[in-house]
């Protein structure tokens, strides 16, 4: 053989994303090897050649070869929500699981500065910092009384296990302007267009860690992100259709939870696109006219053989993606907080408001907190009242996680199992539990001879979830 193979990093330390983004695209066109062209490559020769390339003639996916890893702190999670609209990228954030936040742990809109207004928001939010920080011991309390210590379990080990559980409960008092860390992976093509959007935003703070993320950028890839910038197509079509969707007439309160659409011949297009893979010789249409003309029992047994050997861990062949459905689900914040990085599928989520009511969990009102979690959710919606007369973008800020969301997302067969395994699962946050579990049971009534094989818990349903953890789900 007088070509060996090779297979070796073109390590950042050595190179710039913009130079190994480079060498990549010169491969097509030299037939040297990667490292010999790189080894020829400076920064002032990759800046050359993606302004003509790139820049000039719009060949953009050499960019996606250069990768950056940024660190955002002290980014409210309002703000958070833009920068991870993002999808192809890969985020890292500070958990409202496992961390406690302090009192002025809270980011203050610049809009305010000045409002009337603006010592009623740090009042607002220092109250609703201090009540869950004095909820959290006695949410404790009261699950020591009922998640009593398993044999064996060390008070270590029992503590380790209770605080988590007792900052779940008292999350949902956390409003929007929480400030959090994230870190970011993404290459500079993704990043290029986040930008934008960043810069379009209609918050001061967006359109500020836009500009801090386009120079930080710059440091990596200074000519492929350089002309990133407000997109006034983002901006004039954002007011458009705000103006616009005011006119639409308020019928019902609408559903917390609905399926919307799916595909009735989704079973049957999936199997055929598995037999048309592995057929060397046979058309797609062959393949479904074959499905097609099945009996029941032969079809489920063809289904049966394509899910039956997979392991928990394994995921489900890409076919499964042929069968698309639609929902519509109301969802508490620190639910949708989850649910936003699930990103290969299509999200559509209203702005961030106190109109749908808020989630009082079961835990507030056995550890007696019930008023004044009350109290403290009620004086934020007030709040956002005052503040979305005159600014509803801003008034998000205020928003604490107990309050309703509603979204809108399409996605496939395969991204359902990936998200109603993993959101189900007995460690999962019983809110996004509780989207996870009705998403399954209604795709158990569309699609039962595929979605039975997922792996979730069997004694727990969205029913059980919803009386254990939850004391209302919906309240003014």
């Amino acid at each position: 053989m007088t070509n060996p193979r090779r297979i070796y990093l073109l390590s950042p330390k050595a190179y710039s994303p913009e130079t190994i983004a480079v060498t990549f695209a010169k491969t097509s066109r030299s037939p040297r090897p990667f490292d010999e062209i790189a080894a020829e490559l400076n920064d002032d020769r990759s800046a050359r050649f993606h302004e003509k390339w790139v820049v000039g003639y719009g060949h953009s996916s050499v960019a996606e070869h250069a990768v950056l890893h940024l660190a955002l702190e002290n980014i409210s999670r309002l703000a958070i929500e833009t920068i991870e609209g993002n999808r192809l990228a890969s985020y890292t954030e500070k958990s409202t699981r496992y961390q406690q936040w302090n009192d002025d742990a809270f980011y203050f809109p610049q809009e305010l500065a000045g409002h009337p207004l603006a010592k009623k928001f740090i009042v607002t939010c220092k109250h609703l910092f201090t009540t869950y920080q004095a909820c959290i011991p006695r949410v404790q309390d009261w699950l020591r009384k009922t998640m009593p210590r398993d044999e064996g379990e060390s008070e270590n080990a029992y503590s380790r296990r209770i605080a988590p559980a007792s900052v779940d409960i008292c999350r949902f008092l956390l409003p929007a302007a929480s400030l959090a860390n994230v870190g970011v992976t993404i290459n500079a093509r993704a990043l290029e267009y986040a930008i934008c959007k960043m810069l379009s935003s209609p918050l001061v703070e967006v359109r500020q860690i836009g500009e801090q993320v386009r120079e930080a950028g710059q440091k990596e890839t200074p000519t492929l992100i350089k002309y990133a910038d407000c997109n006034p197509y983002l901006v004039q079509t954002r007011k458009e259709m705000t103006q616009r969707s005011k006119g639409i007439p308020k019928g019902s309160s609408g559903t917390n939870f609905r399926l919307w659409s799916y595909d009735p011949d989704g079973e049957n297009k999936i199997l055929a696109a598995v037999l048309f893979r592995f057929s060397s010789d046979r058309s797609y249409e062959d393949c479904l006219d074959f499905v097609n003309q099945l009996g029941s029992v032969e079809k489920t047994a063809l289904l049966d053989s394509l899910l039956s050997e997979r392991g928990r861990f394994d995921q489900p062949l890409r076919e499964l993606e042929y069968a698309q459905m639609t929902f519509e689900i109301e969802m508490d914040q620190g639910a949708y907080f989850e649910f936003k990085r699930h990103r290969m599928m299509t999200q559509t989520v209203q702005p961030l408001t106190a109109s749908l009511g808020f989630a009082i969990p079961r835990g507030m009102v056995g550890a007696g907190c019930e008023e004044v979690y009350l109290d403290a959710m009620r004086q934020a919606a007030g709040l956002y009242d005052e503040l979305g007369a005159w600014n509803p973008d801003v008034a998000g800020y205020i928003v604490p996680n107990g309050f309703n969301r509603r979204v809108l997302m399409t996605m496939n067969l395969r991204q359902a199992f990936h998200f109603c395994q993993l959101r189900a699962a007995e460690n999962a946050h019983f809110s996004i539990r509780l989207v996870a579990l009705k998403m399954r049971e209604a795709l158990l009534q569309v699609y039962p001879s595929l979605t039975k094989f997922m792996f979730i818990p069997e004694r727990d349903s969205w029913q059980n979830i919803e009386e254990t953890h939850f004391s209302s789900l919906k309240t003014a």
